[in-house]
């Protein structure tokens, strides 16, 4: 039987956090430099509920992925929780650490007394959608958004 340890992530484990962000294609495969990475993990470290966790499988990072539970007005003030970032090591994918992943992310959010969980994904990656619906999420609406990046570089 397979162990896999989900912790929150420390400074230490950024490198090999961002040797997994490189493998998922986004941004032409670049990444954060270490020194800049460093500063926005310190940054993350002061929101009280914004937490960065590691996947882990015999001491060897694995996977990764964010996870923000917010508190809301709507709803009768439940919170909500949004999952990003997510990204499991392409040469141990499919042996269920993404799942594991999102289980202790629903946990998180349910013992919060979450109303829901979300996550965005890009219309490309079939793969994780067919994941994500067999994990129970369901396609919701719309997600919209202004790459501002790109707007900037028009003006």
């Amino acid at each position: 039987m397979m162990t896999i340890e989900i912790r929150e992530a420390t400074l230490g484990d950024l490198s090999s956090i961002l040797a997994l962000y490189s493998q998922l294609g986004m941004d032409n495969g670049d990444v954060l430099p270490p020194n800049r990475a460093k500063k926005i993990y310190n940054k993350l470290q002061s929101y009280p509920d914004y937490k960065l966790y590691v996947a882990l499988k015999n001491s060897l990072h694995v996977g990764a992925f964010a996870l923000l539970i917010m508190d809301n007005l709507g709803h009768q003030g439940a919170s909500s929780g949004i999952v990003e970032d997510v990204i499991v090591r392409r040469d141990v994918r499919g042996q269920g650490i993404g799942k594991t992943m999102m289980e202790f992310a629903v946990q998180k959010c349910r013992e919060r007394g979450c109303y829901k969980i979300s996550l965005s994904s890009n219309l490309q990656r079939v793969g994780a959608h067919r994941f994500y619906e067999s994990l129970g999420y369901r396609r919701h609406g719309y997600s919209f958004f202004i790459d501002l990046h790109k707007e900037e570089a028009r003006l």
